[in-house]
């Protein structure tokens, strides 16, 4: 099995660029059964998924990551599935007031590479 925190790693690298550069490509990565739940509303489907990450009211985003961690979530190793949390920084529209949050992935394999079965992302304020 590769690294998982490499894994980790490369998977959210690509996620938070892609997210920055257009949201809409961010659909590779979805299946028909992934999951969103955003701010506490959940959302099924890469093509609602994708819909509401587009219309979130910012044109320009940079996330800044605090933390990263992994570990595998599968009870066997039949599948190499992995959780992944993040912690860090959201600029929007060059706001000089960075928001915290806080997002974890599920990642499942699919052949050679992982796509993402669930997905949460919160705001933390306080």
């Amino acid at each position: 099995m590769e690294d998982i925190n490499a894994i980790a790693k490369q998977f959210v690298d690509f996620y938070y660029a892609t997210f920055s550069s257009g949201r809409s490509n961010l659909s590779a990565l979805y299946r028909p059964n992934s999951m969103l739940t955003f701010e506490g509303t959940p959302i099924k489907g890469v093509d609602a998924v994708i819909e509401k990450l587009v219309s979130l009211p910012f044109q320009k985003v940079q996330h800044k990551i605090t933390t990263l961690d992994a570990q595998p979530s599968s009870a066997t190793m039949d599948v190499a599935s992995l959780i992944v949390s993040v912690t860090g920084l959201l600029v929007v529209d060059d706001s000089e007031n960075p928001l915290n949050f806080s997002q974890v992935f599920q990642l499942y394999p699919e052949g050679r590479t992982y796509y993402v079965l669930n997905d949460i992302f919160r705001l933390n304020y306080g």
